[in-house]
């Protein structure tokens, strides 16, 4: 575990104006030399002044979804090369709001990852199992489908990021077990490494998401093969993300 990235990943949703851009000069201040990436996902209007703004801080800065082609006729998408463009560093792909809100497959979640490489970005790839497929006891099963569709053959430590988001713990307040955690994340690792070899497998950072805040993070990231969180709310202000940061620093 030593030698993955550690990430505290944070996804504005569909949040955030230009004077909310004050938050990540407070959390550049409060984390000048961060020990883990510390990447912040704002809408796409804001994508470029963010990257203007976080130039010489340690902070990076990525995208909440991409197309799958380079350009053309889709009215209201942005590409992965527009991404990069803005200077983002990384895209998050795979989203349960995404694949839920816009019938967004598997499939076409993996497209999207092969865009995003070839445009230079790290593929930061959800996955997750909703309330009733967790009480059916199907949530293996949904994440190995998941990974199988969703995770394009060309992924390695470099270009590629997993995230486990249950659905039922999104923005809820409700945390899986510790014991459920550990499941789920050792079970992903099994599989990356099946995958893709023993080097590689072990290499990809996986992150967990899911109600992630102050009060639990250093719980959550005593389990070994959680290399980080993806943060939905708690990472909208620099006094609820700071802290987080701080717990995953603190775990190795």
């Amino acid at each position: 575990m030593s030698q993955r990235r550690r990430i505290a990943a944070g996804n504005w949703k569909m949040n955030g104006s230009t004077a909310a851009l004050a938050e990540f000069d407070a959390l550049a201040a409060r984390h000048p030399d961060p020990r883990v990436d510390i990447l912040i996902c704002p809408p796409a209007t804001l994508l470029s002044p963010a990257t203007r703004r976080m130039d010489g801080h340690n902070i990076l800065i990525g995208g909440q979804d991409c197309h799958c082609a380079p350009s053309g006729a889709h009215t209201g998408d942005i590409s992965a090369p527009m991404i990069a463009d803005t200077g983002a560093t990384a895209v998050i792909l795979g989203h349960s709001e995404r694949r839920e809100d816009h019938g967004e497959t598997s499939e076409q979640v993996r497209d999207k990852a092969r865009a995003a490489h070839v445009a230079g970005l790290t593929a930061l790839i959800c996955m997750g199992e909703s309330e009733d497929q967790r009480d059916a006891d199907n949530t293996l099963d949904i994440i190995g489908g998941q990974m199988a569709a969703s995770i394009p053959d060309d992924c390695n430590a470099e270009n590629t990021v997993i995230a486990y988001e249950p659905i039922w713990a999104i923005g809820t307040g409700h945390v899986p077990t510790l014991g459920q955690i550990t499941e789920v994340h050792d079970f992903i690792r099994a599989r990356l490494i099946r995958r893709f070899g023993e080097t590689a497998g072990n290499a990809i950072a996986i992150l967990y998401g899911g109600s992630v805040k102050p009060s639990n993070a250093s719980d959550i990231f005593t389990v070994a093969n959680v290399d980080g969180a993806l943060v939905g709310g708690a990472s909208l202000k620099a006094d609820d993300f700071s802290p987080i940061i701080s717990a995953l620093e603190g775990s190795f």
